[in-house]
C-alpha cells in the first residue's frame, strides 16, 4: 500500500477538476483542500495511455475505508437518479480522493467528525480507457501510440513548376467532394 504523492489522470478528468475548483472558490474547507490537493500533484495523460490500474471516471473499483470490507462503486461525474449505492460521484469527499489513484494506493482525507479516514484502492474492476483499448483490439484497430492517417500522405510544395503544380491539382482534386457550403457566415 503507498501513500498518494501523485495521481494519474487523463486530459478530460484533469480538466473537469479545473472546472470543479475554478466553480468552487477556496473556502478553506476539506473537500476544497482534497480538490486542491489532486490538482497540484495530477500527472495528467491521455486517455490512451492512462495504465489499466487506474481510477478514472466511469471506473468501477473496489477500495478500502480503513480497514473495512472492500466497497465496491462507479467512480461518476455527479449523482444520477436511480443508480442510488451504485456511484460515487466526484462532488463527494471519497469519489474526488479515489480519481486518479491506482490499484495499491491510498489516500487519506477529513471526515466530518474531525478525523481521518484512509481510502484504499483494491482493484479497478472496469476502467472505460482500457475497455476501449480491448475493443479497438479486437476489431483490428491501430495500437495506442501508433496512430496513422488513413488517407493519401500529403506532400509539401515548395514551388510551382509544371510537375508540382499537376500533383498539388491531383491531391486537391482528392480531396474535392463537391460539396460547396459557405457556412453560417453567407446567411
Amino acid at each position: 500500500m503507498s501513500t498518494i504523492d501523485s495521481c494519474q489522470l487523463t486530459t478530460k478528468d484533469y480538466t473537469i477538476l479545473e472546472v470543479m475548483q475554478e466553480r468552487r472558490p477556496a473556502r478553506g474547507d476539506a473537500f476544497s483542500a482534497i480538490l486542491q490537493r489532486k490538482i497540484s500533484s495530477a500527472v495528467v495523460v491521455f486517455r490512451e495511455d492512462i495504465p489499466a490500474n487506474v481510477v478514472t471516471l466511469s471506473t468501477r473499483v473496489a477500495y478500502r475505508v480503513n480497514d473495512g470490507p472492500a466497497e465496491t462503486r462507479i467512480v461518476a461525474h455527479d449523482e444520477m437518479r436511480g443508480l442510488v449505492g451504485m456511484l460515487l460521484p466526484i462532488t463527494n469527499p471519497r469519489g474526488l480522493a479515489l480519481l486518479g489513484l491506482a490499484e495499491g494506493q491510498s489516500m487519506s482525507i477529513p471526515t466530518t467528525d474531525g478525523g481521518l479516514e484512509t481510502l484504499t484502492v483494491h482493484e479497478v474492476v472496469y476502467q472505460p480507457e482500457a475497455a476501449r483499448r480491448e475493443r479497438l483490439k479486437l476489431a483490428g484497430g491501430a495500437a495506442p501510440g501508433s496512430w496513422r492517417p488513413d488517407g493519401p500522405i500529403l506532400r509539401v510544395v515548395h514551388r510551382s513548376d509544371d510537375a508540382q503544380d499537376k500533383a498539388a491539382k491531383q491531391v486537391i482534386a482528392a480531396f474535392d467532394t463537391g460539396f460547396d457550403d459557405p457556412g453560417p457566415s453567407a446567411a
